[in-house]
Order: structure tokens, then sequence, then C-alpha cells
């Protein structure tokens, strides 16, 4: 990486965004009905667990993706950690994962007593690798009679496969759909970043038996916090019971059938979602200009662009440069930064934290060469770009 990369990067950034304040990675946009709906939820006095604009954000979502149900969460990680608990993880088994993923992909599986195991993604989509996968399964797994997927050394049951749809661009979904039916793993899709983007033309996070999606405030979409259950209709059923504490329907008595979870999306933050989402593919729309935009810059340079694998749409949630070496990606980092222009590194490998230090792991060589060296940049929608 030259001088000149980071300071065409910070000339750029800085006159598409019209301003010479620090400029954030991703930021919320208010311009829609969101001031309306907020204050008309506040008015109806159904601001927490219950209300009318609950059930029209589950439903315009389920309508957006095409989901046969989608409920909704107080957050991601929430989302994704119920979603474990339908597919029947349980304590003691195994779920494969990537290692260059966010925190709570991990988390999720832990609260089910569950250990991650970790798999190699490739380079060109960031997301968990079929060829990987297949390659940890055939050396160190069987099937056994009833048909469960078990380690050959110590018979864990392996339960699960979660991909991360990594800063919104899709996975090899039917390579991976390919491996999991092979060995009898439920898919349950991390969608948390890829709310409109589209595989094949159909939506990320309805192509395994669960996909999860997050509304945090540094999302395409944000209610403040907040996530949202993809399945069909009978998981979805079961989800929603399981998230609004187990209770059995009753006008007044308080009967509760299992341990369920208060995990319940406040009807204010829903009522913030539904303004969100009617300018969604506005959104999406703007981002990929941007994501050209930066396409444009760095063709020719040392910097690589990230771009949306083939027969995909990407939503371009956080656009992606990848540098020479770890020593270039310091040098842009520290560059843009002091110049009040956030970029980022991207995660630090789940395999390395301390709590993940000793999970069982395949060879991991493209997941540590792109730690080394992919840098975030800012990607918010200007409200001045939207309509």
């Amino acid at each position: 990486m030259s001088d000149s990369d980071a300071r065409c990067l910070v000339e750029m950034v800085r006159d598409y965004y019209g301003t010479s304040d620090p400029i954030p990675l991703h930021a919320p946009v208010f311009k829609g009905k969101e001031k309306e709906l907020v204050l008309d939820c506040i008015d109806s006095t159904f601001v927490s667990s219950v209300g009318a604009y609950v059930d029209r954000f589950e439903q315009a979502m389920a309508s957006y993706t095409g989901a046969a149900r989608a409920v909704a969460t107080v957050n991601g990680t929430a989302a994704l950690h119920t979603a474990l608990l339908l597919a029947g993880v349980e304590a003691g088994d195994l779920v494969i994962t990537q290692p260059l993923t966010f925190v709570a992909t991990c988390n999720a599986i832990a609260y089910c007593g569950a250990e991650p195991v970790f798999v190699d993604v490739d380079r060109d989509t960031l997301g968990l690798s079929p060829g990987a996968l297949q390659q940890w399964l055939e050396t160190n797994a069987f099937l056994d009679r009833d048909g469960l997927c078990r380690t050959r050394d110590d018979n864990r049951r392996v339960r699960a496969c979660i991909p991360m749809h990594t800063f919104g661009h899709p996975a090899d979904l039917n390579g991976l759909l390919h491996v999991a039916r092979d060995w009898n793993l439920i898919l349950v899709e991390d969608a948390a970043e890829s709310l409109g983007s589209l595989y094949q033309g159909r939506h990320t996070g309805t192509f395994g038996t669960l996909g999860v999606l997050s509304f945090n405030g540094n999302k395409i979409l944000t209610t403040g916090g907040g996530g949202m259950i993809l399945t069909d209709a009978a998981l979805g059923a079961r989800a929603k019971h399981l998230t609004t504490t187990a209770k059995q329907p009753h006008p007044y008595e308080y009967v509760h059938d299992e341990i369920g979870y208060n995990y319940r999306l406040p009807n204010l933050n829903a009522a913030l979602g539904c303004a969100q989402l009617e300018q969604l593919e506005t959104f999406v729309q703007i981002k990929r200009e941007l994501a050209a935009a930066y396409e444009a810059l760095f063709a020719g340079s040392a910097l690589r662009f990230v771009k949306e694998p083939q027969d995909c749409r990407s939503n371009y949630w956080l656009n992606a440069v990848v540098c020479e070496s770890r020593t270039h990606r310091d040098a842009l980092l520290e560059a843009t930064n002091r110049q009040g222009v956030m970029t980022r590194p991207i995660w630090t490998l789940m395999s390395r934290l301390n709590m993940y230090q000793s999970c069982r792991r395949g060879p991991l060589a493209s997941a540590e060469w792109l730690e080394d060296r992919v840098v975030n940049l800012p990607s918010s929608v200007p409200a001045g770009r939207l309509p």
C-alpha cells in the first residue's frame, strides 16, 4: 500500500459524505417514518413485549425474505441461541462454524453447552468453505447406525453447521447444503450481516433449516437492538413459544410449560424496524453504488476490493479491501484513522480467543491470511442521498 492509496481513499470518502467531520464506519440513518411510528407506539402505551408493531414487523420481514415464518427477538445473539436450540443442539454436542466471524456466533454455541469446531473459509466469499468442511468431516467424523454424525476419536455428536455471510456477502450455500445433507448436519445460517443479500435470487437466511438476522445499531436496518429467526411454520411457532418465556396462552393465568427465554423484541423497537424496512431496498441500492465507487477507486492498485460472489447480490453491509500484508494493513488503518476516516481490521479469529483456543479445528490458512490483510471501509448510507 502506498501513501497515495490512503490519501485517495480519504479524499474519496470525504467527497462522498460531504463533510470534514470524523466519518464513522457505519451509522444508522432515519429519514423515513421512524419518528411517526415510534410516537404512535408510545401513544398506544404498548411499548414493551407485545403490540401491533411486533406482529407487523414479523409479517413484513417474512414477506421480504420469503421465509414461511419470521420471529422477532431482542438481539441477533438471542436469535442464534434459539435457532440452535430448535436445531436440537444439546450440551456436549459439536457445532461446526468458521473462525472468521463475530464472537456472537461462537457464544451462542457455548450457551447451549456445545463446543464450536473451526473450519476454514473461502477467500472469495469470506464464508465457510464447503471443501474445507468436507475435508474435516472425512478426516474426523463418521455416520453411526442411526445416521448421526459423530467424531471418530471420542464419539461426540456433530449436530449442526453455521456459515456466516461475512459483511453481507453470501457464502457458497449450494456447496454447504450438499455437504450438510451428506453428513446429516442441520444448517443454521448466520445472516446477521446480510439482510437484503441474495444467493441465486433467493434471500440469505432461507436456505438452511433456520436463519438469523440482526438489527443492531450498525446494521443496514436497525431497531436499536434486535434480531429475527427465519424458518418454517412449525419451527417458527416453537421459536415464538420459547422466546416468550414458554407461556401457555390464557386470558389471565400464568402457566409456563418448559424453560423458556425472555427474548422478546419490544414493540417500540419493532415500530422503528417497520419504518426502516420500508426503505431497505433504497439502502441496498445506495450501498451498492458506494461499493461500485470503491471498486473503481482501487482498480489497478495494490488494494483488492472485496466483491460479491458470482450469481449473488450483496448488500455490501461493510465494504472491505484486502491489503498486500499485515504491515500494509496496519499502515492503512493508521493513516485513515489519523485523518478522521474510520477503518477497522477484520475480527481476531475466534480460534485465538482465550475461551475458544482449545476447540477443535481444521487447517485455517485462508482465515489466517485474511485476518492479516482485510480492512473495512466507511459504509454508511448518507442521509443526503435518500429521496
